[in-house]
């Protein structure tokens, strides 16, 4: 991925449009530029360009979503100060072709900010893939190969953080470097797997400590055989005493029967007496009356029916008279009947013309009440007309005040009135429906001005790629002229110094050939034969020639100057071919351009004829603004035209409802007078049905009456033929009349009563003494078996023996216990053993897995996933650190030194220093190859080809700034990457020429400058 083109217009500080072409000069014959100017110019707005056009974000503002309008709100940022608009657009490379995507947002007439929008244009296909700025992001992502994370650190290196990090401890070192790379994952990761896992094992935990709890109590193995064998023979004495203790209690038992035998014969013998005497008792009593019953026995049903005849006339004669009393009260309430009926209906009424006046009375009242129900109901129609009409204009009925609303609907009728004439005036038009045709004209007519706007702003971007691509050609016209005759020059130069170059190094090997000969001269010796020439005497066997030292320096210079020639050359061609290719891409880029152009023109003339007179896009967007202004106002005109209808429409209705409030008092006013009541058909009725009742309750009473005499009549004369009949009965039997006679007739149930009793005394004496006999029996059989051992020494016996047998019974209990309970716990232990087993081997892998990364804080997993990134990090800084630097190599501390990390020292033998000791240039060139092993380590997969590095440059001598300048441009050069430095140190702007200058004025604006 390579960034071609930075686009924006007032971006914080940067106010109006700006544009960074990294294809055009003078980025194109240098690649390596630098981003200056003081604190706060806006150094840092064109890495926020870059991340807001093509992520929708920035690293300032805190958070992982887009930047929305209330961000840009809150924290004050993007949008320049008293600013309309904000545009950042990034074009750039990848190898799916060639995208610009842009991030925009603006303010609408009352100056709030308007949702902000994205989109990406494929320049390829000369389309817009997507405008929906949800989708422009990912899309972004796709295309590119970055996350925003890994973007912002492939691409935007901060050496500032990995100065820090150089020198940290181990443990705040694995914290720097988790912000650096984003592997917090790995902390997270290690805490889950320990959640996990003890979460696991809490149960198992729990059953362990269970266990050792049941161990702890269980009995020794001796301790349990003792117990048992103890349970055993108390077991037995325990049973002996059971024996002895039954034993003594039969014997007090038969003690106690021999008391309680004497006991009930003495009772028997009393109650036998008792019966005795209450028999001579009832004799006295009820002797006499018995006999006196017996005489009349035989005509007790007469005597009976004498006296209920007797008792039954009586009783008729006493309900007559109630009857009487009954009409008397009768005739009274029909009176006061009548009289409150008289008053209920207001008219005269009797017996004869009560039903005919209610019912008349209740016909009027139900008719006044249907009148006044019809008047509510008709009430609440037109009010709620009147609602409906005023909710839709915003006003409401006062319902005590009706007056009050008739004249605010007329004020309301007035002032639309006038706002209605005054937009009628404006439009021309006044109708509903002339409006909304005139509405819907103007949409239409806003639509395709919009339309147009659109497409205007492509062939406008057009003309402006055209100049650009025109531009760029003919400022690559002289290099294209001169090049080929620098080329022709730098070649005749570097033929001419390999020239000189073969001759010299001729002359060096004629030297070391001849410096091989003087071996041979310093093994000569007078009167030995030379093996060259056969002489005999070597007069310059001690007289060497001296070695000349002076052609290697000039073959090294020569070396040096073709070296740097040949580079030259090198760059002349490259250059060459960069800038022809260039030109001819240009070329081609402008004919397609202008083919595009044409069509665009062409497409645009046939589908917007009547804008044809349109010069540019700002009078397309003026027009845009006006149509929209009309609309608005259109808007509101309709709405005053419908406020109106509904206010002239609410004045009948209101007026209506004011007649009918009047109708409906003079409706209550009527039947509050006639009938104060609530239900006048229940009151009716009531009075209906109590005059019903008194007519039916009258009748009764005659009929009554009448029945009654009759039957006294019937009684009276059935009395006098039986009273004859008992007369001469009874006085055969003694007694003087029927009355007497009656007297001495005891009821039925009296005599059973008494017969039964004498009965129930004589029986009690007859079992009385049948009882005495069978405990006389028993008594003496009790006695042959009873022992001669007195009953207190019995009972202190049986004392000693239970006290015996508890303690006995006691020991038992305690020692089944402990044997029962040492049994229940190791069953349960087993149990809780067979259950641990069977989670230990699910919870298995999870043991495993914490045992090998998880811990409560994370730390295990995370150190070791961070030792692992620090390790590949450090391998990838010390390729880096190879072209910055031939000293130094970065290392891992061993466990003997500084928790810092350590810089191996070549020149000096391969020695460990701790970085803590490298002075502030060195470290600077050790956390730069820092920062590029992390560029390289996040673009792994994905070519990056655009780098921004931020501050640090200003702690340099002036040769390390040379130097890792020079690293950089090799980096530029091998790579074609573009690489920004970052930085307020003025030194820059000697050592890299192409630069982009940022610079403050007094109103608190920036200027951005190029060169």
């Amino acid at each position: 991925m390579k960034i071609l083109k930075i686009s924006f217009k007032n971006i914080n500080s940067l106010r109006g449009e700006h544009e960074i072409d990294f294809t055009e000069e003078p980025f194109i014959s240098s690649s390596l530029f630098a981003i200056t100017g003081p604190t706060g110019s806006g150094k840092s707005t064109i890495l926020d360009v870059i991340s807001l056009a093509i992520y929708g974000k920035i690293p300032r503002i805190p958070g992982s979503r887009p930047i929305s309008k209330t961000d840009i709100e809150k924290f004050g940022t993007i949008l320049t100060r008293n600013q309309k608009e904000a545009i950042a657009r990034v074009t750039y490379e990848c190898k799916f072709g060639t995208f610009s995507s842009q991030w925009s947002i603006s303010t609408n007439r009352n100056e709030k900010l308007r949702d902000n929008d994205m989109e990406i244009y494929d320049h390829q296909i000369q389309e817009l893939i997507t405008d929906k700025k949800s989708e422009v992001p990912e899309k972004n992502e796709q295309l590119i190969g970055l996350s925003y994370d890994q973007f912002i650190k492939a691409a935007l290196l901060a050496q500032g953080e990995f100065a820090q990090f150089l020198k940290v401890t181990k443990k705040d070192r694995g914290a720097l470097l988790e912000k650096i790379t984003g592997t917090g994952i790995y902390r997270t990761i290690g805490q889950k797997i320990y959640e996990k896992n003890s979460l696991l094992n809490k149960d198992i935990e729990q059953q362990l400590h269970e266990i050792k709890i049941l161990k702890d109590n269980l009995l020794a193995d001796e301790v349990l055989e003792q117990k048992k064998a103890d349970l055993k023979s108390k077991t037995e004495v325990q049973e002996k005493c059971n024996q002895e203790i039954e034993k003594l209690k039969r014997s007090l038992e038969l003690k106690e029967e021999i008391q309680k035998k004497t006991k009930a014969i003495g009772i028997s013998k009393d109650e036998g007496n008792a019966a005795e005497k209450e028999l001579k008792v009832f004799d006295s009593a009820h002797g006499a009356p018995l006999k006196q019953h017996e005489k009349v026995q035989d005509v007790s049903d007469k005597l009976r029916t004498w006296n209920l005849l007797g008792n039954e006339i009586k009783n008729l004669n006493s309900e007559v008279s109630n009857i009487k009393e009954n009409i008397q009260s009768n005739s009274e309430r029909t009176a006061t009947l009548i009289a409150e009926v008289s008053e209920f209906t207001h008219t005269a009424t009797n017996s004869d013309n009560i039903s005919e006046n209610l019912n008349q009375f209740r016909t009027r009242i139900q008719d006044l009440l249907e009148k006044k129900k019809e008047k509510g109901i008709d009430y609440r129609l037109e009010k709620s007309k009147l609602d409906s009409e005023l909710n839709a204009v915003g006003l409401s009925l006062n319902e005590s005040n009706p007056d009050h609303s008739r004249q605010e609907i007329k004020q309301s009728i007035e002032a639309t009135g006038n706002s209605i004439r005054t937009w009628k005036d404006k439009f021309e038009v006044s109708s509903s429906d002339e409006i909304e045709a005139l509405k819907n004209k103007l949409q239409r007519k806003y639509k395709i001005t919009r339309e147009a706007s659109r497409e205007y702003a492509v062939i406008e971007e057009k003309h402006k790629e055209l100049k650009r691509n025109s531009t760029e050609y003919e400022k690559l016209q002289p290099h294209l002229k001169s090049l080929p005759a620098e080329i022709e020059k730098q070649k005749t130069q570097v033929n001419s110094g390999k020239t000189v170059l073969e001759n010299l190094k001729l002359k060096r090997e004629n030297q070391l050939l001849k410096a091989s000969l003087e071996q041979h001269r310093h093994k000569l010796k007078d009167g030995e034969a030379c093996p060259l020439c056969g002489g005999l005497h070597h007069p310059y066997a001690e007289h060497l020639p001296e070695k000349d030292d002076l052609l290697e320096l000039e073959i090294k210079k020569v070396e040096m100057q073709l070296e740097e020639q040949s580079r030259k050359l090198n760059i002349y061609v490259t250059n060459f071919s960069n800038y022809k290719k260039q030109a001819e891409e240009l070329e081609l880029k402008n004919k397609e351009i202008n083919k595009d152009l044409q069509d665009i023109k062409t497409g645009f003339k046939e589908k917007f004829s009547e804008l044809t007179e349109v010069e540019n896009l700002h009078e397309l967007e003026d027009r845009c603004d006006q149509l929209e202004k009309k609309l608005e106002e259109l808007s509101e005109y309709a709405k005053a035209h419908l406020k109106l209808q509904h206010l002239k429409t609410s004045l009948p209705i209101l007026e209506k409802l004011q007649a009918i409030l009047q109708e409906g008092k003079l409706l209550k006013e009527k039947l509050d007078k006639l009938y104060p009541g609530k239900d006048i058909q229940q009151d009716v009725e009531q009075f209906q049905n109590r005059w019903i009742s008194l007519v039916s309750e009258f009748k009764n009473l005659n009929n009554n009456q009448e029945k009654l005499t009759q039957q006294i009549d019937k009684k009276e004369k059935q009395l006098q033929i039986l009273e004859k009949e008992l007369e001469q009965v009874l006085l055969e039997k003694g007694f003087e009349s029927v009355t007497t006679g009656f007297s001495a007739l005891m009821p039925d149930a009296e005599v059973h009563r008494l017969r039964i009793e004498r009965q129930q005394i004589e029986k009690r004496i007859n079992d009385a003494r049948a009882s005495i006999k069978i405990l006389k029996d028993q008594l003496e059989e009790f006695q042959k078996k009873d022992s001669n051992i007195k009953e207190e020494e019995l009972r202190e016996k049986l004392k000693d023996q239970n006290e015996q047998a508890q303690l006995v019974a006691e020991t038992c209990k305690e020692l089944d216990r402990l044997i029962k309970n040492h049994e229940h716990d190791l069953i349960k232990m087993n149990k809780l053993q067979e259950q641990i087993a069977e989670k230990e081997k699910q919870t298995r892998r999870w043991r495993m897995l914490n045992e090998l990364i998880g811990d409560r804080t994370g730390n295990k997993f995370n150190d070791f996933a961070q030792d692992l990134t620090l390790s590949r990090l450090i391998k990838l800084a010390n390729i880096r650190l190879q072209g910055l630097s031939d000293r130094y190599l970065i290392d891992k501390p061993t466990e003997e030194e500084d928790d810092g990390l350590v810089a191996i020292d070549e020149h000096m033998g391969g020695q460990r220093r701790s970085v803590k000791t490298l002075s502030g240039g060195e470290t600077f060139i050790l956390s730069l190859s820092m920062a590029l092993a992390l560029s390289d380590l996040a673009s792994i997969n994905v070519e990056i080809n655009s780098l921004f590095i931020d501050e640090g440059f200003g702690t340099l001598d002036p040769e390390t700034l040379d130097q890792t300048l020079d690293t950089l441009e090799k980096l530029q050069a091998e790579s074609s990457k573009t690489i920004g430095i970052i930085s307020h140190v003025d030194s820059l702007k000697e050592r890299i020429s192409t630069q982009i200058k940022l610079s403050r004025n007094g109103q608190g604006y920036s200027s951005l400058e190029i060169s």
